[in-house]
């Protein structure tokens, strides 16, 4: 099933001196590049810059108006544009399937780990018209992944899928021996499955070797030799490179240039968060309470109907903090923000919200704008001025920064795209000085270059904010520490962020979180639980074993009950220390010190639960 190429070094196609434009704007200008056999490339570059129209280019869909583009003689090019061309009157299984026999594509692993993934909540019997834009889509990717192609061109992939699953094409795709060329905004994705990089800008192809990580220095070193007249544009991009830096060992891929220039450009760059100075500003914003949530228990669906997404949980959100929420679609992840918003009630227990909360919600479903107002007024009518960190800005200024440059914010709200709307939405929000920000997938439809500005823009913002996004770089990068819905009502710590989630999904586990609360006695599974680990985890102690062990899970939940008794008064005395930054920098440390504390002891408990079997 793998290419006919791969033992050959070639070009599968060819673009010489390629020219085209929509209207008056040229997009690309006598471009000339390969694509070789088995190379991954990733495409970046601002939305409406030209990466769309150079896909279709490549793959023969759309002819340039100059210029010449040949393929290898038979060429299989497989092709996933932003919008399909499902026929609506298809099933499911005949789309993605085709003639193939179940008995065929039932024995054929790939197959099935393809339909598994992508597919698996759908009736293969379900018609194509019935199917929601989502559905379609990982519809139309199951299809092109199933047949056998030698040049695979995606457009967006990412659109619509959970982080497994997003994780799981970046490790199909790495693992196949087409070439691969994708646009995508999802730079944790880019890192994973390119080996090049190539960024549409101003008409030209500008190419680079590597993933996302690898692009960002080789463009900060070529700026640097150039001396580039755009020193903010510079200043972005230093600290793009310091979290990259700074981050896990797993996200920074090893570039294939020299990279020793580009070290002195972060030689003293400060980390991308003053996390101690912002949290003395939210403390001094909000007080001691945000939010705190006693044996709360919520469906989805509303009292009693719908998914269970929490159940008996108490929890705490202080002053100044950035949480991931991370779960599989339909978990409850919206559901836990809209209840936080106040716009849903729990089934049982109370939301405690802090007297001095100023909430500000961005959710899926787009605000209602006065169609006829120009962009700038929209933002205007909140707040002409808002102060960031240090800085005040203009609301001008905040939409330049947002993507809406020149003319484009005299543009009229009701010409403006699905993708304009969102971020004119969150701008609006962000002008009103919310302290508390619930961000539900604030990143849908943004260009990497937008993406790093809003990060920006997050970094100096003080207050707590709650995020739900299924781009994993932005979600590690604009917040502190993840939480996960996995099912059992709990919210559940993930030390290890996104990478132990996907680790706990695998095998199944969880810790489960304990803020402000003691932890029950580990109850006995229930019996289909029990059904489910017979012969696993606890089999065969004897009963001195079991006591013994049920005393240490004991003694390790003590310990956990006084260390998290010790956060709650840090984080008290951290409120009321919000103007001496010397006593706030100290109680930080110590704060530190008892979260590392509880990461290991909750380890511990894990471990000593899987034995039991609890």
């Amino acid at each position: 099933m793998g290419s006919r190429y791969a033992g050959e070094v070639m070009n599968l196609v060819n673009l010489e001196s390629v020219s085209h434009a929509y209207g008056p704007k040229p997009l690309l200008s006598d471009v000339s590049l390969g694509v070789e056999a088995g190379e991954r490339i990733g495409v970046v570059g601002r939305n409406g810059g030209g990466k769309t129209t150079l896909l279709s280019v490549i793959a023969g869909t759309v002819q340039p108006d100059k210029g010449r583009v040949t393929h290898t003689r038979s060429l299989r090019v497989g092709f996933l544009s932003q919008h399909d061309a499902l026929d609506p009157g298809a099933t499911v299984g005949q789309i993605v399937l085709g003639e193939l026999a179940e008995h065929e594509w039932a024995g054929d692993q790939r197959v099935r780990e393809i339909l598994a993934n992508l597919i698996g909540d759908l009736d293969l019997d379900a018609r194509a018209a019935d199917l929601s834009g989502g559905e379609r889509r990982r519809t139309a990717l199951a299809q092109l992944l199933i047949d056998d192609h030698d040049l695979i061109m995606l457009d967006e992939p990412t659109n619509h899928l959970d982080i497994e699953a997003i994780a799981w094409l970046a490790a199909h795709l790495a693992g196949r021996k087409s070439a691969l060329v994708v646009v995508t905004h999802d730079r944790w994705f880019l890192d994973a499955v390119s080996t090049r990089t190539w960024e549409v800008v101003d008409g030209r192809v500008e190419r680079y070797e590597g993933g996302y990580a690898a692009y960002v220095l080789a463009k900060a070193e070529r700026a640097r030799i150039a001396q580039a007249a755009e020193e903010r544009r510079q200043n972005l991009m230093r600290k793009e490179i310091a979290w990259l830096r700074r981050g896990p060992p797993a996200r920074t891929s090893k570039p294939k240039f020299r990279i020793e220039a580009a070290q002195a450009l972060i030689a003293n760059e400060p980390p991308a968060r003053e996390t101690v100075e912002l949290m003395k500003f939210a403390a001094a914003r909000l007080g001691k309470t945000v939010y705190d949530l006693e044996d709360v228990t919520l469906h989805a669906g509303g009292p009693g109907s719908g998914p269970l997404v929490l159940s008996d949980l108490t929890w705490q959100f202080g002053p100044g903090d950035r949480i991931g929420l991370i779960g599989v679609n339909g978990s409850g992840k919206s559901s836990v923000l809209r209840l936080l918003a106040g716009t849903v009630t729990p089934d049982s227990g109370r939301v405690v919200r802090g007297k001095t909360v100023r909430l500000a919600h961005l959710s899926q479903e787009l605000a209602e704008l006065d169609p006829a107002r120009r962009v700038l007024e929209s933002v205007e009518e909140v707040r002409k001025y808002l102060q960031v960190g240090k800085r005040e800005w203009t609301a001008s200024q905040l939409l330049e920064r947002l993507g809406f440059k020149g003319e484009a914010q005299w543009k009229v709200v009701g010409d403006l795209s699905g993708g304009e709307r969102r971020r004119l939405q969150l701008l609006r929000l962000l002008m009103d000085d919310p302290n508390v920000l619930l961000l539900d997938e604030p990143t849908n439809d943004l260009d990497i270059e937008t993406l790093n500005e809003l990060e920006d823009l997050l970094d100096g913002w003080p207050g707590t904010l709650v995020l739900v996004s299924h781009d994993r770089y932005f979600l590690e990068r604009v917040t502190d520490r993840c939480v996960a819905l996995l099912g059992d009502g709990r919210l559940s710590l993930l030390p290890g962020g996104v990478d132990e989630y996907l680790e706990r999904r695998a095998a199944g586990t969880a810790v489960t979180a304990r803020l402000g609360t003691p932890s029950p006695t580990p109850t006995a599974p229930a019996p289909a639980e029990v059904a489910d680990t017979s012969g696993q985890a606890g089999a065969g102690l004897s009963a001195k074993e079991e006591r013994e062990l049920r005393k240490e899970l004991s003694r390790l939940e003590r310990q956990l009950d006084k260390l998290g008794d010790q956060e709650s008064r840090l984080h008290a005395a951290m409120a009321e220390a919000a103007s001496d930054y010397a006593k706030l920098g100290s109680l930080d440390a110590q704060l530190r010190e008892i979260t590392a504390q509880k990461d290991t002891i909750e380890s511990e408990w894990l471990d000593l639960a899987d034995r039991l079997g609890d």
